[in-house]
């Protein structure tokens, strides 16, 4: 049986625990707590460890998904979860005020791990502001001197998590059928 690991990353509120949990086949594992620093804000509850799921891709194949928490001060679980990965995918919210700082950020954050593997982008929320396009977050990306998948997500809906998945597969591995 040949697992995968795949690590889901971003800021508080972009879609990670939402995202593990519309494409798991296994009731996801959530370690919530309730927010108590400006994250109750936007919600009430956030990530301090990690989601868990399993996708179930044929064959025998599973592909089992990490969120990591969006809190910075949370950022020791990052290296501890990227062990064994082979791939991230970074969502980020289109209605927060810089989402393309949000961007650099992670990617300046997972870094290393990226150059090993690879990335997939998801923005979450454009449905709400459409303020900055798919375009716009190619242009950020350019100083960072990669071009991976970027997409238009909404992190409840199963087939765009899915597609987004299988984006970053691809990416890593063009063959894959």
């Amino acid at each position: 049986m040949i697992q995968h690991k795949i690590i889901f990353t971003g800021p508080v509120g972009a879609g990670k625990t939402t995202a593990i949990g519309a494409i798991s086949d296994v009731p996801p594992i959530k370690t919530d707590a309730s927010a108590s620093d400006m994250t109750k804000n936007r919600k009430a509850t956030t990530t301090v460890a990690m989601d868990y799921g399993i996708m179930n891709v044929g064959g025998g194949e599973k592909i089992h998904l990490y969120g990591t928490p969006g809190q910075e001060r949370f950022d020791f679980m990052w290296d501890i979860l990227v062990t064994g990965g082979i791939g991230l995918v970074l969502l980020l919210d289109n209605t927060r005020a810089d989402p393309f700082q949000d961007m650099r950020f992670f990617l300046q954050s997972f870094r290393e791990f990226i150059d090993k593997t690879g990335v997939a982008i998801g923005v979450t929320q454009m449905d709400l502001n459409n303020r900055f396009t798919i375009n716009d977050y190619h242009t950020h990306l350019k100083p960072f001197k990669i071009n991976p998948p970027v997409f238009s997500v909404d992190a409840r809906e199963k087939r765009d998590v899915s597609l987004l998945v299988q984006s970053l597969m691809y990416s890593l591995d063009p063959d894959l059928s």
